[in-house]
């Protein structure tokens, strides 16, 4: 009964989660040995890896730097509050502005004394700029184009971070797929051995053709070895990214060995987040010059003040004892305009606005760049597609050609008109072709996401993949 009830409560909270799980794959972490999409394998290095995070963190902190230029619209008000115990020994003269003489007010006295007082004080101060020339909004300005740009290379770190991982699993296939011919090729010269160590044993050949037979079949071996080398390295290089065990990693063909669909080239390079990273940063450029362009204008404040102050002494010495003082008891209030002008900042601002128009200068120029190499790859990228194809389309003839010629060596061999030398070179070619096949095909993918990474959206690319 007891266990009937747990049941009820865990259920509908179980449930949830799974149906949470489902709806969000990336946080649900793949079973150990389960074979991942290339779709799947970018969500979780967008989930896991730490520049994306920083990216991330920056884009945050740059809409915290909005919030605090926009402090500056707000009045300021201070409040202070104080007891002491002094003297109130006073003399004339001017003092510059200092932080260790404290100031003192009231009458010179005649005497000079020790004896001290109480005093105190509390009071408000209210300031606040009504107009500015456009100061104020030119820093935010600055701080609204700073988080255009974190949020651009939030999705430039994710572009690269995707396309990174994209590659990374596309080798690791590449690197599966010659593991598989290489297995083949060590098939095949393991069936020329038996066949051959029959005849010569038969006396129907040499010896030096089993011989012949074992080295074939001990080159294959080795470039099995190798093969299955490399997948283990770019396992490891793919689990970097994922965050996830080498050993148990484990990545799905899905349509990578079929031919994808034509890029699209319809997306604007300007779109591209490298590009509108570089933008943010010439519009960041061009606000700062605004701002040192409202710099050299009068500041006008609106000023208001009420205080009120407290002593124990007497305008003629005396000194009243006690705890007289220590309440404020003389109250005072005013208000106020002033305007401030920086009259001798004006050859500094100058300097300022010269290396500001230089700064924007660079960053437009920048972006020009920009755009210029986002066009060079995407072309290469166009162009590389291309002569994937037509590799692509050469490669299955290749694989037919070279299988008959195996089984023709093998026939020759077996009646007695080769040797083995021929036999092994046929497969040889066989297990070539095989290789080049699949990676003719692979490549055709490497292109395609190359042009969808230069036109800065590869998620349709990834999604044709995994299907």
């Amino acid at each position: 009964m007891l266990a009937n009830r747990r049941m009820e409560t865990i259920w509908p909270w179980a449930a949830a989660m799974a149906c949470f799980l489902v709806n969000h794959p990336a946080l649900a972490q793949p079973v150990p040995g389960q074979a991942i999409t290339l779709e799947r394998a970018v969500s979780i290095a967008l989930d896991y890896y730490p520049s994306v995070r920083v990216s991330e963190a920056e884009s945050r902190d740059a809409a915290a730097a909005i919030k605090l230029a926009r402090t500056a619209y707000l009045p300021s008000l201070d409040a202070v509050a104080g007891i002491n115990r002094a003297t109130r020994n006073n003399v004339f003269g001017l003092l510059f502005p200092s932080q260790i003489i404290a100031p003192i007010s009231g009458p010179v006295l005649n005497t000079n004394s020790l004896g001290s007082a109480w005093g105190s004080t509390v009071g408000l101060t209210v300031a606040w700029e009504p107009f500015d020339f456009g100061l104020r909004r030119a820093n935010v300005a600055i701080g609204e184009a700073g988080r255009a740009r974190a949020e651009a290379t939030i999705q430039r770190t994710r572009l690269e971070v995707a396309t990174l991982v994209a590659d990374n699993v596309l080798t690791l296939i590449a690197a599966q797929q010659t593991v598989i011919a290489a297995q083949a090729a060590v098939e095949r010269s393991s069936e020329l051995l038996r066949i051959t160590e029959a005849l010569v044993k038969a006396d129907l050949r040499p010896g030096v053709e089993s011989s012949l037979a074992r080295a074939d079949q001990a080159s294959a071996r080795a470039q099995l070895f190798q093969a299955r080398q490399a997948v283990r390295e770019a396992k490891a290089s793919l689990a970097a990214y994922l965050g996830l065990d080498a050993n148990t990693l484990n990545v799905a063909v899905g349509k990578l060995l079929a031919t994808p669909s034509e890029p699209s080239q319809d997306t604007a390079l300007a779109e591209n987040p490298a590009a509108r990273v570089q933008n943010a940063a010439a519009v960041e450029s061009e606000a700062r010059l605004r701002a040192v362009d409202r710099s050299y204008f009068p500041r006008f404040t609106l000023e208001g003040t009420t205080y009120a102050r407290g002593t124990g002494a007497l305008n003629d010495g005396r000194l009243l004892g006690g705890v007289n003082g220590l309440g404020p008891n003389v109250h005072n209030w005013g208000v106020g305009f002033t305007a401030t002008f920086p009259i001798f900042d004006l050859p500094t601002i100058r300097a300022r606005r010269e290396s500001a128009t230089a700064r924007l200068e660079v960053e437009r120029s920048r972006y020009d760049q920009v755009l210029v190499e986002l066009k060079r790859h995407r072309d290469r990228a166009a162009a590389a597609y291309q002569g994937a194809l037509e590799v692509a389309e050469t490669t299955p003839v290749a694989v037919e050609a070279a299988g008959a010629a195996v089984q023709q060596a093998r026939a020759r061999y077996q009646s007695g008109l080769s040797t083995a030398i021929e036999v092994a070179d046929a497969q040889r070619r066989l297990a070539q072709a095989e290789i080049d096949d699949s990676l003719a095909k692979l490549n055709i993918w490497r292109a395609r996401l190359a042009v969808a990474a230069a036109m800065g959206e590869i998620t349709s690319v990834l999604a044709e993949a995994s299907q």
